[in-house]
């Protein structure tokens, strides 16, 4: 570590091993490897990048792909996310000097962000001898040098994580986020180690499939099983984490290879991947399919006590999400509504689960009868994440939905159904609370979270 001028300059370790130590040179191999990277154009809005961090030779045609896609995103707060594979300690480690040093030159330090992920409580602070050997996030400075102009950078190293730096780098790193508009996260990875080409294929896609689909619940099993690996683990579900609160919809898979392909035998390969979370709406024809696949769903449990089993190939649609499916009979009358508020499973098959629930066990009815289906109306809610508030102030009648949570009791109200009778601020919290079996004024001191919802009917 120098000082030169009272700053803080974090020297490069691996400049001449995993990457050229020569100016020209490392800026001539970077500027290839994004001249031949050619990476699906994004129209949504792209929350976070995932690249890997090994040997150039070895990963820089993948890494490319993430920073030619970073590069027309032109951000200016870059926030590197990755594991320490030398130095063990408990929690994360921010730097909190000045300035990076590359061959390429100097990166200069978000100071005010670094310090604002510090805690020493939650096991989050600056530990120096994480950065003496580690290369994870190192790797990415000289990509970041060449793709953008004008930009600061935060680097985050995880060790062995802890309840209380996961949870409060999730909402540190969620909020920062969400006030932060040039802002995106970039979390450091490789994917399965030293196995056969073909195996490391088939791991790399399990994983590869719980990270385009948002699911923590699955990448944490398929890591815990040894189906998948990473030596980002924890770096990727922290990002997971942190996208799901920011409402990401799905992932998208920019470019795989591995070692075999780019440059070392495959009797023994590495797996890299670069990939974009991004957070998209619907489009007409995955809102129509959601609408179908619920009427269709209510229409054959209740005839055959059977739900259909689509063939669905659209990763928005098998990304993990939150719904609730309404029906109403003729006059636009309640006849059941059941869902979900957390997205455990794929959006379609939420719609699957909450259509057939909504039709045989919403508590408030009877099961709907094939009687009644030529004359009800059907509605598919999807939730984005729920976003705990600090004043009722904060709620938007007609936008945003309600969920409370009190002495052990729960209850949320779609953001509808408060335009649908007309009620203000104040009645859609007394409504709520009623329906959590609270009294009246129950909201008042209760734990309270909003949402808004895409509604299709």
């Amino acid at each position: 570590m120098l000082f030169s001028c009272k700053r803080q300059v974090k020297e490069p370790v691996v400049a001449g091993a995993f990457y050229p130590d020569n100016p020209k040179v490392l800026s001539g191999m970077v500027d290839g490897f994004l001249k031949e990277a050619n990476p699906q154009r994004i129209d949504s809005q792209v929350l976070m990048l995932f690249s890997p961090h090994a040997g150039y030779i070895y990963s820089g045609p993948v890494a490319a792909y993430t920073y030619k896609t970073l590069k027309r995103l032109k951000k200016k707060l870059i926030i590197l996310i990755g594991p320490s594979h030398y130095a063990h300690f408990k929690g994360a480690s921010i730097y909190s000097g000045d300035y990076f040093k590359t061959p390429l030159g100097l990166v200069p330090v978000d100071k005010e962000i670094a310090k604002s992920l510090m805690n020493e409580k939650s096991d989050c602070r600056y530990i120096p001898e994480a950065y003496q050997k580690e290369h994870s996030l190192e790797v990415q400075l000289p990509f970041l040098q060449k793709t953008l102009k004008d930009f600061r950078v935060v680097e985050v190293l995880i060790g062995q994580p802890t309840p209380e730096s996961f949870h409060f780098l999730t909402d540190r790193l969620t909020r920062v986020m969400k006030t932060h508009p040039e802002a995106i996260i970039i979390i450091s990875t490789d994917l399965s180690h030293y196995h056969s080409y073909e195996k490391a294929k088939e791991m790399d896609s399990v994983v590869i499939d719980a990270i385009t689909r948002l699911s923590v619940e699955e990448l944490e099993r398929a890591l815990r099983s040894g189906r998948g690996e990473m030596c980002g683990a924890y770096p990727a579900l922290l990002g997971l984490s942190v996208s799901r609160a920011l409402g990401a919809s799905h992932g998208v898979l920019l470019k795989y290879l591995n070692s075999g392909d780019t440059a070392g035998r495959k009797d023994s390969v590495v797996g890299y991947a670069s990939i974009a979370i991004v957070r998209s709406g619907l489009s007409q024809s995955e809102r129509a399919f959601l609408l179908k696949l619920a009427r269709d769903t209510i229409e054959s449990y209740v005839k055959t006590g059977k739900t259909p089993e689509p063939e669905v190939k659209d990763v928005r649609l098998l990304a993990n999400g939150a719904t609730f499916v309404t029906i109403y009979k003729q006059g636009h009358r309640l006849r059941g509504c059941i869902g979900n508020i957390l997205p455990v499973m794929p959006l379609y098959k939420s719609v699957i689960r909450n259509a057939v629930a909504a039709a045989s066990r919403d508590p408030r009815f009877h099961p709907l009868s094939p009687s009644e289906l030529k004359d009800i109306e059907v509605e598919v809610t999807v939730l984005s994440p729920l976003e705990r508030i600090q004043s009722v102030d904060e709620i938007e009648i007609g936008k945003h939905g309600i969920y409370i949570e009190k002495d052990g009791r729960s209850g949320i109200l779609l953001p509808q159904v408060a335009t649908e009778f007309g009620w203000n601020r104040e009645q859609f919290l007394r409504a709520v609370s009623e329906k959590a079996g609270l009294p009246p004024d129950a909201w008042k001191d209760a734990t309270l979270y909003r949402f808004t919802a895409e509604i299709i009917n």
